[in-house]
């Protein structure tokens, strides 16, 4: 059955209309509340956001569901996404909540759920929460109502824990720093672990007013941070995104550093302290062939997954890996947090560069990427990637690249887009392969591809 509130990672829409109103927020806090409620024990949330204006409107509409079935709820204020998950298991709460639409604009917001271990929601438990929205759920009596109270310490909590990830050696001493806090949930915290760890900051995007986040700051825009790099003589630039679970990195001469180049040196230099679990890397079918081949030449893997971090995080799990990401710069570093943390990542990172004396942009380009292109079609109905001639073209494409390069074409989940994506050491080759896989979906659509 598909859904009509959980995607692939939580939920998100535009706020006041469809999925994100304050009244679904509270039937969300009830139905999770309700799912969780096992045990005698008192039980407890806590919630978390970022710093969007609606963050206001739906924390208190989660704290009305929440209270309404007999959970007390932790406001944790705005604090990155791995912070929830972190002191859900911290505060051995039942479930985590993170109010945010991460790299989205302000328009948009989200809710992400965890378990009580820190983790995401399994899609079963997803599943039987998003069954519960479409009935009223049974409330708490009057004297079984929740309280609700806000903790002021979580974000030094969160701070001591990102620094217990820096190997006790390291410091930060002499380093000049670059940080876009996309004016998000980051903004205060990831400054101050990096001038606690010893180094000089060059803050950005640290001054959120509910409507600037991800706002021409931040991991999907970083012309900000590679101007101030080399405006201010950095030796990095770090780029978090809304609810600071990616990361990009920008080199001391502002070229931008993606997840792939980043996976590559934490699961080297890992490997080199024969710290790296499960023989290689978890990354999605997005990374580059580049990323693939670099970690052969070290005798590792690349283990691949479909799009999403949440993929990645199920790939790590089975195959017992320690280190996972998406070239987009989610970076899941297992050792230390139970999602994407791209602070804790960013340390990793500062912690090789301090130890290999080497200049960022000596360090961080540890591979040539082969020519990659990405193009999303658009249709208007149908199943064009039933159509027996786009068949035809994709194998053809297929037997042309084998051995050469790699071919993806998957449908967009939220639209009807086909996103067509090549690779291969030949930059002519790949935009022609992709040009005509393009060619033959939009004529099958237009000839009435099969239904």
């Amino acid at each position: 059955m598909a859904r009509q509130f959980f995607g692939t990672d939580g939920i998100r829409g535009k706020t006041n209309a469809g999925v994100m109103t304050a009244a679904v927020a509270m039937k969300v806090g009830q139905a999770a509340g309700r799912r969780f409620l096992r045990g005698s024990h008192r039980h407890r949330v806590v919630i978390g956001k970022d710093t969007r204006l609606s963050g206001y409107m739906l924390e208190n509409a989660m704290v009305a569901g929440f209270t309404s079935v007999g959970m007390d709820v932790i406001l944790l204020g705005p604090l990155p996404t791995p912070a929830v998950a972190l002191l859900t298991r911290e505060l051995r709460a039942d479930v985590g909540v993170m109010i945010s639409a991460s790299h989205n604009p302000y328009e948009d917001n989200g809710i992400k759920l965890f378990g009580p271990d820190g983790f995401k929601l399994s899609d079963e438990d997803e599943a039987a929460i998003e069954a519960m929205l479409e009935v009223e759920q049974p409330l708490a009596p009057s004297q079984d109502i929740g309280r609700a109270r806000r903790i002021d310490d979580a974000a030094g909590r969160y701070i001591h824990a990102v620094k217990r990830s820096l190997p006790h050696n390291v410091r930060l001493d002499g380093l000049k720093i670059a940080i876009d806090g996309a004016n998000g949930a980051a903004y205060k915290v990831a400054p101050e672990a990096l001038w606690e760890l010893g180094a000089e900051i060059v803050p950005v995007g640290v001054t959120p007013n509910g409507k600037n986040i991800n706002d021409r700051c931040g991991s999907t825009h970083i012309a900000l941070l590679q101007e101030t790099v080399v405006a201010s003589g950095a030796d990095i630039g770090i780029a978090l995104d809304g609810d600071a679970d990616r990361l990009i990195v920008v080199d001391e001469q502002g070229v931008p550093v993606d997840g792939d180049q980043i996976m590559a040196l934490i699961g080297s230099t890992l490997a080199a302290r024969g710290s790296l679990s499960g023989g290689g890397v978890v990354a999605t079918v997005m990374s580059n062939l580049g990323l693939e081949r670099y970690l052969n030449g070290q005798g590792l893997e690349l283990y691949r997954t479909k799009v999403g971090d949440r993929y990645v995080l199920e790939g790590m799990r089975a195959r017992g890996c320690n280190v996972g990401g998406e070239q987009s710069g989610h970076m899941i570093l297992l050792d230390h947090a139970t999602t994407g943390d791209g602070t804790i990542a960013a340390l990793q990172v500062l912690a090789a560069l301090v130890q290999s004396g080497k200049r960022a942009s000596e360090m961080l380009h540890l591979f040539d990427p082969v020519p990659q292109l990405l193009k999303n079609v658009r249709f208007s109905g149908g199943k064009p990637l039933e159509n027996a001639h786009v068949q035809a073209v994709i194998a053809d494409a297929e037997a042309a690249l084998a051995g050469r390069g790699r071919l993806v074409i998957r449908p967009s989940g939220t639209e009807p887009v086909i996103r067509v994506m090549a690779e291969g050491d030949d930059a002519g080759e790949v935009e022609a392969t992709v040009s005509r896989i393009c060619d033959a979906v939009t004529e099958a659509t237009g000839a009435g591809a099969a239904a």
